[in-house]
């Protein structure tokens, strides 16, 4: 699952995908001069309305969390590793 950061002024708003609409109204709002876009809650409910500005500084992040890796951990496949402490 992948969830995006939106950092606004230093405050961090966690999103889910998709996030390609929500970029646009923010960009819509800061090329207007200014103007009020909802962000959605990570999990239900009303959202929050921010006011976005031009010079406002914004950061958007990917972070992916949970899921399946696509490879195996270092070590994970390492047969021939042997416990030093398991003749104890």
């Amino acid at each position: 699952m992948k969830i995006h950061r939106l950092t606004v002024d230093g405050r961090d708003y966690f999103l889910p995908d998709p996030i390609d609409e929500l970029r646009a109204e923010i960009l819509k709002a800061i090329q207007a001069g200014g103007g009020y876009v909802n962000i959605p809650p990570l999990r239900g409910g009303p959202g929050i309305d921010i006011l976005f500005s031009p010079g406002m500084p914004v950061t958007w992040s990917q972070i992916d969390v949970g899921g399946d890796p696509s490879e195996p951990a270092a070590g994970d496949t390492d047969e021939s590793y042997e416990d030093p402490y398991e003749a104890l």
